[in-house]
């Protein structure tokens, strides 16, 4: 008994899932680059400035201070006193560095000026501080 033959059903690709996975992919990496951007400082609430202007460097040291008053020199805590010999100890041989204080806003005046000071110290090093656009 011979059976009829079917006809031949053209080959299909089928794109549905293959668009899924694409999309899954490049949501992957905009979601990892994100996280990729070098954060220099603690999240701290910056004061605004209009007239701010951005400062070039190539590796900038960063001192964060918090809302609590707490001193950290490139994300690690540390106290006033200790800050002058942490940043010549970064900077080695390099005596041209720049300095980024990132003060929340809400930290006394008094406390800043005397970072400030210290930082004044150390020979070759620049200061800027940190603040937003309005």
């Amino acid at each position: 008994m011979k059976l009829p033959e079917e006809p031949d059903i053209p080959a299909q690709i089928n794109i549905v899932p293959m668009i899924d996975v694409i999309f899954a992919i490049l949501a992957f990496f905009i979601m990892s680059s994100l996280f990729l951007t070098k954060l220099e400082g603690l999240p701290v609430n910056l004061p605004k400035a209009s007239s701010a202007q951005q400062q070039q460097a190539t590796e900038p040291i960063t001192v964060t201070i918090d809302q609590l008053g707490t001193i950290s020199l490139n994300r690690k805590p540390t106290n006033i006193d200790n800050l002058e010999t942490q940043i010549k100890k970064i900077a080695g041989a390099n005596q041209e560095r720049l300095v980024i204080i990132n003060a929340d806003e809400q930290v006394t005046h008094g406390k800043v000026i005397a970072v400030m000071d210290r930082l004044r110290e150390i020979p070759g090093v620049r200061l800027a501080i940190a603040t937003e656009k309005p």
